[in-house]
């Protein structure tokens, strides 16, 4: 089993800008993609952005620009850095995280983005 932790939401005004962290412990050999997706009320859960072992990145056209994602191997941690945030960057953000065959999910942070 892998462990997501997540850290960094909180209340920002529109403008500002917000670090997330998602630290992986437990089981974590075979983990290749880790990212971020979002879920606001009412809506679907959403891609963010992901990143793999090897640093590529993918990111929603919503958030290109605006923030960035990157990873450290070695401790095993994600982070999106986000800047120029908006109202409707408010939502709880998820870290994931995925081997070959299974996916792993933290238990989210709230964002919330004041106009």
């Amino acid at each position: 089993q892998v462990q997501l932790v997540e850290s960094g939401g909180g209340l920002v005004q529109a403008g500002g800008s917000l670090r997330l962290s998602c630290e992986a412990s437990g089981s974590i050999t075979g983990l290749n993609v880790m990212g971020w997706y979002r879920q606001a009320p009412g809506m679907q859960r959403e891609l963010v952005a992901t990143v793999t072992s090897y640093g590529t990145t993918n990111y929603a056209d919503s958030v290109k620009g605006r923030f960035t994602i990157s990873r450290d191997n070695a401790k095993n941690t994600v982070y999106l850095q986000m800047n120029s945030l908006k109202a409707e960057d408010t939502a709880v953000y998820y870290c994931n995280a995925r081997k070959i065959w299974s996916e792993y999910w933290g238990q989210g942070t709230q964002v919330t983005v004041s106009s």
